[in-house]
């Protein structure tokens, strides 16, 4: 019987490490599925473009995995048995199950209401296609002089703020921050980031956490009243429940706790990668959810994976961030250098360099999805345990 891997999720974080699967291990002793909830592969960084309308164009998972190996299951996962080792499903087809021997959990995260009343009520959010397409709409109907309120001063607060003051001029953009605006940044970034904001004729309310969300304003800790035709929710993910119903162990934030391979601690056959693995990087300190997470975690993931397969030695790969790169529109960006501890540098690239550079990375990233086996090659390892060639590293 051939050995089958399960992987949740095809965003950054599953699809990847799909591919790389499908890409490096012989079809002779694997079957790779992907279970996913939607048909397209959603480009999670981009979502806020899709939001304001731009069109970005849309990826089959069925012709992305097409001529792979890799079986697509376009259901809902409902529940995942960690004892019986099965995945519960459901979709077009109705109910089913999916048995594993080893399992890639990477279903990533959704927007963190933190009980905010009348968040999940009245706001927006850019962390789902359907949703920034329901975002989509509402802002197309704003007519001239709508006010939009983001709430949330980290990267998806920053790069929603600014690409929709870009994009819609005739709105009136605001954003509320806790605290300081690209507090984290250097002092140089940081001026370019107001001067950004300033040009895009952005409000920002700084030292303001919004205690709740209505129809038409938001209502700040202080009493403050600020008017918001659409509110858009940026203040943080928050990972599906789901994992803390698998009988894996998991961490306070929800996410499954894993070892330096992304193997998880209390079950050796499954394995997390993106928002849902609870990661320490080289710093000693837990990733933070983010599309750069996603990387770092599957691609760790699936070397364990592969390795421990075949009989080989298990590799480490960096866990260790170089900077931030935030899009200011589609002509600004900050690209800000950090250290080992993820403090700021002194220098930073800013403009349209530093634009045309996110670019960059963005289109890399979609190529990737495109063409998850970057081409199948001739020569792919076998199983350690493979019957006719037991302890084999690799064959033609």
């Amino acid at each position: 019987m051939k050995h089958r891997i399960v992987v949740l999720g095809a965003g950054y974080a599953g699809a990847f490490a799909a591919g790389n699967l499908a890409r490096r291990l012989s079809p002779a002793d694997i079957e790779i599925t992907v279970v996913n909830a939607v048909p397209d592969f959603v480009e999670r960084m981009r979502l806020h473009q899709l939001a304001i309308g731009q069109d970005l164009a849309s990826r089959k998972l069925a012709d992305v995995f097409a001529g792979t190996g890799v079986r697509l299951c376009l259901a809902l996962v409902t529940s995942v048995d960690s004892g019986r080792k099965t995945v519960a499903v459901t979709g077009e087809d109705g109910d089913g199950e999916l048995a594993y021997d080893t399992l890639l959990y990477a279903l990533g995260s959704s927007v963190a209401h933190h009980g905010v009343p009348g968040v999940a009520e009245y706001a927006f959010d850019v962390t789902g296609r359907s949703s920034a397409l329901r975002l989509r709409e509402r802002l197309a109907a704003l007519g001239e002089g709508g006010t939009v309120l983001i709430v949330g001063e980290g990267l998806t607060g920053i790069e929603t703020a600014t690409e929709f003051a870009e994009s819609r001029p005739d709105l009136s953009v605001a954003l509320a921050a806790r605290g300081e605006l690209g507090a984290w940044l250097s002092p140089k970034a940081r001026r370019h980031l107001r001067h950004a904001f300033d040009r895009l004729g952005i409000t920002v309310h700084e030292h303001t956490g919004i205690e709740t969300v209505e129809p038409t304003r938001a209502i700040a800790a202080d009493g403050t009243s600020i008017p918001a035709d659409v509110t858009v929710w940026s203040a943080g993910f928050a990972v599906h429940p789901l994992a803390a119903t698998s009988g894996l162990e998991i961490a306070e934030t929800g996410q499954i706790v894993v070892d330096r391979t992304m193997r998880s601690v209390s079950h050796p056959d499954v394995y997390a990668a993106g928002d849902c693995a609870y990661a320490i990087g080289d710093n000693g300190r837990p990733l933070p959810m983010s599309c750069a997470s996603a990387g770092f975690t599957n691609m760790q993931a699936t070397a364990a994976i592969i390795s421990r397969l075949t009989g080989s030695e298990v590799p480490t790969t960096g866990l260790k961030y170089h900077g931030n790169h935030i899009s200011l529109g589609r002509r600004d960006a900050i690209f800000q250098m950090v250290d080992r501890d993820v403090r700021s540098k002194s220098w930073y690239l800013g403009g349209r360099t530093a634009a045309r550079l996110k670019s960059g990375v963005l289109k890399g990233a979609g190529w990737g999805i495109a063409h998850p086996t970057f081409g199948m090659p001739k020569r792919k390892r076998r199983l350690a345990t493979a019957p006719d060639r037991a302890g084999a590293r690799a064959t033609a």
